[in-house]
């Protein structure tokens, strides 16, 4: 027990360090015995790290030789404050609790993150799987961090033992769940560079991403087109296409709190330094290639993105996010879990995603955040059983991912009653970019993106020039700040779109209206964003000219009130064959996600061209767009 004291005029400042316990009581008695009574005592807790019953028992005794205003203690940890709450004694003694230093938090790496977590506030709830009925909360699972670190321990000693180490490329597939996030923890633990897979894929498409991130382990959980475990393995470790060699799974009905007894054994174990900067998560973004890219962040993008986040919506310890965005999307990774964690928030997950669920859910945990695509939000509007009242704990929707129109926010402001409603616009290559504010107006939220957040850069590049262009004329966006990724894995230089300047290319065309909020004009790429999911053009037409007798396929987004876009396909066949659409389905379903499948297939007998012989895609896409608009009609 240390005991350092500070002598002013008006007060006497003892810092105390270590555990206040039966071992340490009497030296810290004999300590403070040696302040003044005429003078202010002020106790400082800022590096106690736990007090016991004898602990409290002196500090009784040295409370009852000051007058009321004459003693408070400091920079308590919320630990040590319970022990006082416990106790009753919380109302004798002023105790005034330690704020929380974020500025310590956004310097750790992932793993430093839990560890430092687990030590301030080892019985604080990280995450809880929620309850979806008001009357009964005994299915609610909850998370401490001490669980998270125990669980997580458990999990890396499985994976340590098929080979995973610092370095290794793991992927990390499956719908949201407690398991997901304890082997995301278990993965940082060992500082393996951890693959974020969407969990909609087909095996064969897993095949792909494996090449692209030199995948050599996967761990999966619960997956939307797995029919048989079995011959999901096989495929995905096919040593002819694939380069993943070894599988984990941690399926939602695997319970990991049956072997916490292993725990003790496994106590100190993969300690290997992993620092802020290292590569620490990827997340595989659709190019308008088709071909997948692997966006590197590193443990300091992460945190210090939901810092930012956190500060601009005032998140604090009372907040309750329900997740219901995927956590391989950097939607769901930042800004639900990071973005609450950070502060001491929760984060609640649905025992499914169905939108009965998840009211139930919001309306059984007081839910505070609720963040999302705007077609997940008005399909939980849209649920038969929704009320208004199920979601009145609900203080801020957040939306992002697709266009969201006037007509829609004013609905969703209907029935989320006591929201703020916020826009927020970013990539996985930089998350976020920019964000609407809570005085910011519904066309604020509508016709723009926001404005650029804290330490990020903004600029508009003509598209043909290279020229920046001043405020109001549309162009390419470019943005620069502290969360740019690190770059694209594998990626030739050229290739790379960082540029020398350390400007990033969204391949968005944008442009800054006078009052300094970001207005998106259209896009330089062709990504199709279906509900929020970023779907390539290209990796669909790849799969279309697979299909037998197809001599020429375009694909392109079609307008749609609900998703945004959706998927349209314009097929040339090779000698004016007729086109079996049902054949054609029914080929694609078997090596492409659903989200993917085209919506609306036009067969063409040849496809109009420019003056230079190459296809008009902006007048194929009107007539295709007026053809699906006539099929919506009937």
């Amino acid at each position: 027990m240390l005991v350092d004291f500070h002598i002013t005029d008006e007060s006497t400042v003892a810092a105390i360090s270590g555990v206040i316990n039966t071992d340490t009581a009497a030296e810290l008695q004999k300590e403070l015995d040696k302040a003044s009574r005429d003078k202010k005592l002020i106790l400082d807790f800022k590096d106690v790290e736990y007090i016991t019953s004898a602990g409290l028992r002196v500090l009784l005794v040295i409370r009852k030789r000051y007058a009321e205003d004459m003693l408070k203690l400091i920079n308590v940890a919320e630990a040590v404050n319970d022990v006082f709450v416990v106790s009753g004694f919380d109302g004798i003694f002023d105790v005034r609790l330690a704020k929380r230093d974020m500025a310590t938090y956004v310097k750790l790496s992932i793993k430093e993150f839990l560890q430092k977590k687990k030590k301030e506030l080892p019985d604080r709830a990280c995450f809880i799987v929620g309850s979806d009925d008001k009357h009964d909360m005994s299915s609610r699972i909850v998370y401490t961090w001490d669980k998270v670190d125990r669980l997580s321990q458990i999990i890396a000693k499985d994976l340590w033992d098929q080979g995973i180490r610092k370095g290794s490329h793991v992927g990390l597939m499956g719908a949201n769940s407690a398991n997901w996030l304890l082997t995301f923890f278990a993965l940082q633990k060992l500082g393996a560079l951890v693959f974020l897979v969407n969990f909609n894929l087909k095996a064969t498409e897993v095949q792909g991403v494996s090449g692209i991130g030199d995948l050599t382990h996967l761990c999966y959980g619960d997956l939307t087109a797995m029919e048989d475990e079995n011959d999901f393995i096989a495929t995905v470790t096919n040593a002819k296409k694939s380069t993943i060699r070894h599988t984990y799974s941690f399926a939602s009905s695997i319970a990991y709190e049956d072997r916490l007894e292993e725990y003790p054994a496994l106590e100190g174990r993969f300690e290997e330094k992993v620092d802020t900067d290292d590569p620490a998560v990827v997340i595989l973004t659709s190019g308008s290639t088709g071909k997948p890219k692997a966006v590197l962040l590193s443990a300091y993008n992460i945190l210090n993105a939901a810092h930012v986040f956190a500060e601009n919506f005032k998140l604090d310890s009372n907040d309750v996010s329900a997740l219901i965005l995927p956590l391989f999307h950097i939607f769901g990774l930042l800004f639900s879990f990071y973005g609450n964690v950070l502060v001491d928030g929760v984060l609640v997950l649905p025992k499914n995603n169905r939108t009965a669920t998840i009211l139930k859910t919001i309306e059984a945990e007081k839910c505070t955040q609720l963040y999302s695509v705007p077609t997940m939000l008005l399909a939980i509007s849209a649920n038969k059983s929704f009320t208004a009242e199920q979601v009145d704990s609900i203080k801020c929707v957040l939306m992002g991912g697709s266009h969201v129109t006037e007509a829609q926010v004013y609905h969703l402001q209907d029935c989320f009653r006591n929201a703020f409603f916020a826009e927020v616009y970013g990539l996985s290559e930089m998350p976020p970019v920019s964000l609407t504010a809570y005085q910011d107006t519904i066309e604020h939220v509508t016709k723009t993106v926001g404005k650029p957040i804290k330490n990020v850069e903004v600029c508009i590049e003509d598209v043909v020039t290279g020229e920046k262009l001043p405020q109001g004329q549309s162009g390419e966006l470019l943005v620069k700040g502290f969360n740019s990724m690190v770059g694209y894995y594998r990626i030739a230089l050229d290739d790379q779109p960082i540029d020398e300047d350390g400007w990033l290319h969204t391949g968005d065309l944008a442009l800054i209206d006078e009052d300094g909020y970001i207005r998106l004009v259209g896009r330089k790429k062709e990504l199709i964003i279906r509900g929020g999911e970023n779907i390539a053009p290209g990796e669909i037409a790849e799969v279309i000219t697979q299909f037998a007798d197809v001599e020429d396929v375009k694909v392109q987004g079609v307008p749609d009130d609900f998703y945004g876009e959706v998927v349209g396909a314009s097929i040339v066949m090779k000698n004016g064959i007729a086109l079996d659409k049902n054949a054609l389905l029914a080929f694609l379903s078997g090596k492409l996600a659903k989200y993917k499948i085209p919506a609306f297939i036009f067969q063409y007998d040849q496809f109009p061209k420019l003056a230079n012989g190459k296809v008009d895609s902006v007048g194929l896409k009107k007539d295709m767009n007026a053809k699906a608009a006539a099929v919506k009609k009937g």
